[in-house]
């Protein structure tokens, strides 16, 4: 956490051409190891110091960040009460899916086009850090200008993922992962608020690129779910758009946020981050954070194995999202005849209302 000491021996570290999860972890370990010995006077008061030194953020740009996120939440709400709904009611979607469909719609368009903007910037621009990772922290400095290009992406995404914050809780359907959901939003937050203050935006920009593309496929797909059955009858060709998107996701995620993630931004973060800065700041934070999002895209990508296995093995009829709250009208319907607990549920599902943490959570949206 604190400043490490500047006769650092400055290490030359080579991305291997195949790097395991084990050797990641035995050579990121090495890595922590070694700064732990260097680092002295390791300590909360050490880290508000250092926190003090290099960390560049003021209070205009925390002022944008807010009003931006406010922003968020009420083109949100107009989109969805002035195109996204009735346009589901034009399709004759089915009432319980058109709850749906505009949160995924919101989510999709927004991803499309920050995905399509840091794709532009790490493949259009002299920002080519997709393709030499290692040169993301090279040049490093305190304080250092941020280019508007990059600054205009952690202003968006910032903002965006504050409002996705109180969306989860407020305005999204309540499923099984919502909590973890929070905690990565959080994460994911202040990752974006940290690195920026810290100047590690080159970085930065790899990871949202790495993550956003994912997001795109899955609420892609699932419009299409949302979409198979509308107006009473069963529309084959969003069926085959939806088998086709769940395959994309399913692999896109592995590639993208468990194959590409640790080589091009673990190992870089923790090997060639030290290699280019023996000073750089908070080191072990931003690494323990960038590590729980990876357990994070673990813990979802077993989701994505218990989708496929439940095809393959035909438990699953048709293509659902797992990550959907199971315990919903199907299920719900099913037992409501055995518990007058189910019988009040019956009554909220009726009133358009989503359980949350044990509480009835009313869909602001």
């Amino acid at each position: 956490m604190p400043v490490m000491e500047q006769e650092h021996k400055i290490r030359h570290v080579e991305i291997p051409s195949s790097l395991g999860y084990v050797d990641l972890l035995i050579q990121s370990g090495r890595q922590f190891i070694e700064a732990l010995k260097e680092c002295k006077d390791c300590g909360l008061a050490s880290s508000w110091d250092t926190l003090q030194a290099h960390a560049n953020f003021t209070w205009m740009e925390l002022l944008c960040v807010i009003v931006c996120a406010l922003a968020w939440t009420g083109v949100r709400m107009a989109a969805t009460t002035w195109i996204f709904q009735p346009f589901c009611k034009w399709c004759q979607v089915q009432p319980r899916e058109t709850e749906k469909v505009p949160e995924s719609a919101w989510k999709l368009l927004f991803y499309s086009c920050s995905w399509s903007y840091c794709s532009y910037l790490l493949f259009f621009t002299e920002h080519n850090f997709f393709h030499d990772p290692s040169s993301t922290f090279h040049g490093w400095k305190s304080g250092a200008p941020v280019p508007k290009e990059i600054a205009l992406v952690y202003l968006i995404q910032g903002s965006f993922y504050a409002h996705s914050t109180y969306a989860t809780l407020y305005m999204d359907a309540w499923r099984k992962d919502s909590i973890v959901m929070i905690v990565h939003h959080l994460v994911t937050f202040t990752l974006i608020s940290f690195s920026y203050a810290f100047r590690y935006h080159n970085i930065g920009i790899v990871v949202l690129f790495l993550h956003d593309f994912n997001d795109i496929l899955l609420e892609f797909t699932k419009i299409n779910i949302y979409f198979k059955t509308r107006g009473g009858t069963y529309h084959k060709l969003n069926g085959i758009i939806t088998d086709i998107g769940s395959v994309l996701f399913s692999v896109s995620w592995f590639w993208f946020r468990l194959y590409w993630f640790p080589i091009k931004v673990l190992y870089v973060t923790c090997c060639f981050s030290l290699e280019s800065n023996p000073n750089i700041p908070f080191y072990f934070f931003f690494n323990v954070l960038l590590f729980l999002l990876t357990f994070m895209n673990i813990y979802w990508f077993l989701y994505i194995v218990m989708f496929v296995v439940k095809v393959i093995t035909g438990q699953m009829k048709e293509v659902n999202d797992v990550r959907e709250y199971d315990i919903s009208e199907d299920q719900k319907m099913g037992v409501q005849d055995h518990s007058k607990k189910s019988t009040r549920h019956k009554d909220t599902v009726n009133s358009k209302q989503y359980a949350a943490n044990g509480y009835v959570k009313k869909k602001r949206v």
